[in-house]
């Protein structure tokens, strides 16, 4: 119901020095202006008004507040809202709220306000999202991804997209409907059929560099491996600056997958540090090993580790081999008791700079791409790969010589799915699901 106010507490509850109470909705100056001795109605939009806050039921004074008033349509959700700033602790802005609600506001759901911004059309879909990213942005690269997300990025790179799909599928129609019309470019399928496949490079340009991109928002999965006892925990307690893993001089210490991440300039690694691959009877031991295979198939770069201080030797040799098509890095450890050639550390001392150069020089690339539009998430890149291969089931259909009415269903489709993209082909249960994952109060 976008009829009634809203209210939620914006800020974390927990004790400090202020809080946000958050109302909107054609109700929220009236409701508040009940708990003040003054009439929001007077004063000027995007102001702050000094007041004391007052439960009306019972005329106690609740608190001192300071109350931001933005009225429609040029606010956040495009309601009116009032923010009431309060002191930060938890009965107190439980209790502002609490009044609120008594008054004939409903609490808002998790990421309400932000529904309402869409669904009453100051912002895209993708702007949505870019919301809850910036909120969950865990380094430089993946909040200025989001950012450009909020000022909408993506809506910048769609559009020409859907603007060209659409001028091929009105033309062909026309040709349809109206073949009489003598300033109507006549078509045929081999006209058609360039720039059918030019649309279909770029779209598939977009998805590699989305998929590339992906990496700044949610970080490298990456699974240390190798046999037992050559430092693997060792080096995720030297990446993570603490004790997280066991580290002892017996094999097979770690029997299951050991997880952390770290910040590494503008990348984040979501670190697995995984059991000691080898032939063992031990049934515990077995499970890790059979998980860290599988984190090996899973993981976007794979830190293979091996024991400077030994001579490589059938173990090692079968985790090259099982990692030869992965991305890796291979490290020497141990070199404070044996110096080595290559990416050479010692884990137990802390000695890993040579592989955090090497990461970020793996993943340059990537980082390059932090200035340029991308899709931000694996909703946006399953939509276009839709789009994709409707765009070549039509380009399929077109080299096979069928009537062009019949692959306008192939290339509106793919329109359908570029338009979802944005929200601008929505289902309801979709919208339940995304926002959802969003805070109270935004």
């Amino acid at each position: 119901m976008l009829t009634d106010t809203i209210a939620a507490i914006s800020t974390s509850l927990q004790d400090g020095a202020i809080s946000i109470v958050r109302v909107s909705g054609n109700e929220a100056i009236d409701i508040v202006n009940q708990c003040i001795k003054k009439d929001l109605n007077e004063v000027k939009s995007h102001t702050i008004t000094y007041a004391y806050f007052i439960d009306p039921l019972t005329h106690d004074t609740i608190d001192e507040v300071l109350i931001s008033v933005f009225k429609a349509p040029k606010t956040y959700t495009t309601e009116d809202i009032v923010e009431i700033n309060c002191h930060g602790g938890k009965y107190v802005t439980r209790r502002i709220l609490n009044t609120c609600l008594s008054l004939g506001a409903r609490l808002a759901e998790p990421g309400e306000f932000t529904r309402r911004a869409f669904l009453n059309g100051r912002i895209d879909l993708t702007q949505a999202e870019a919301v809850n990213d910036i909120i969950q942005a865990k380094n430089k690269a993946s909040a200025s991804v989001a950012i450009k997300g909020i000022k909408g990025s993506v809506k910048a790179l769609l559009e020409p997209l859907i603007d060209d799909l659409l001028d091929i599928i009105a033309t062909i129609e026309v040709n349809i409907d109206y073949p009489e019309y003598d300033d109507v470019e006549m078509l045929t399928n081999d006209s058609v059929l360039p720039h059918a496949k030019e649309w279909l490079k770029e779209i598939e340009n977009c998805i590699q560099k989305s998929e590339s991109g992906k990496i700044l928002r949610e970080g490298i999965k990456t699974a240390i491996i190798g046999k037992p006892n050559v430092g693997k925990s060792s080096l995720l307690n030297a990446l993570l600056e603490e004790e997280k893993a066991i580290v002892t001089d017996i094999a097979g210490t770690t029997r299951d997958l050991v997880e952390g991440y770290i910040q590494l300039n503008q990348l984040t690694l979501n670190l697995i540090d995984t059991a000691g691959i080898r032939e063992t009877e031990d049934v515990v031991e077995k499970i890790g090993i059979d998980r860290s295979k599988k984190a090996i198939e899973e993981a976007t770069l794979v830190i293979l580790v091996l024991d400077a201080s030994r001579p490589l030797d059938e173990q090692d040799e079968l985790l090259l081999e099982l990692t030869q098509d992965k991305k890796r890095i291979i490290v020497y450890n141990k070199t404070d008791i044996a110096p080595k050639e290559g990416i050479a550390i010692s884990a137990k001392n802390g000695e890993i700079q040579p592989l955090l150069d090497e990461i970020e020089r793996l993943f340059a690339a990537n980082l390059s791409l932090i200035d340029e539009p991308f899709l931000n998430n694996e909703r946006q890149i399953s939509l276009m790969r839709k789009a994709m291969l409707a765009m070549k089931q039509a380009i399929d259909s077109l080299e096979m010589g069928m009537e062009l009415d019949l692959v306008t269903i192939d290339l509106q489709n793919a329109y359908t799915s570029l338009k979802e993209i944005l929200g601008e082909v929505s289902r309801d249960d979709l919208l339940d699901t995304l926002f959802s994952n969003f805070c109270l109060g935004k």
